[in-house]
């Protein structure tokens, strides 16, 4: 497979990821990171930092509107819920195996 085709894929494969967890409003972030070791707001980080390879610049909220597919406070304010204190206990747990871009396991 050339490498052009390959790019295409991947970002296909990233739009797919995306679209499914904007549809996906009922899954909160810190079960991702719980069960996965990254979130929504990890892939805005890796978008962000692609951009800013190529020189692009980008705010991380410009960068999580993309993934969230609107504004991060509207989609906190309309979709994200308290969370337990089983589900916090779980997340200091794992930190260790959380994406290093999400700057939890340092």
């Amino acid at each position: 497979m050339d490498n052009q085709t390959r790019t295409e894929l991947e970002a296909a494969a990233f739009r797919g990821l995306v679209a499914h967890l904007q549809k996906r409003t009922d899954v909160q972030n810190i079960d991702i990171m719980n069960l996965a070791g990254f979130c929504r707001n990890c892939l805005s980080k890796w978008y962000r930092a692609a951009a800013e390879e190529r020189g692009l610049e980008m705010s991380y909220d410009e960068a999580r509107e993309i993934v969230y597919g609107m504004p991060y406070d509207d989609w906190k304010d309309s979709h994200q819920t308290p969370s337990s204190e089983q589900q916090r206990t779980l997340f200091e747990d794992t930190k260790p195996l959380h994406a290093d871009i999400s700057g939890h396991n340092k």
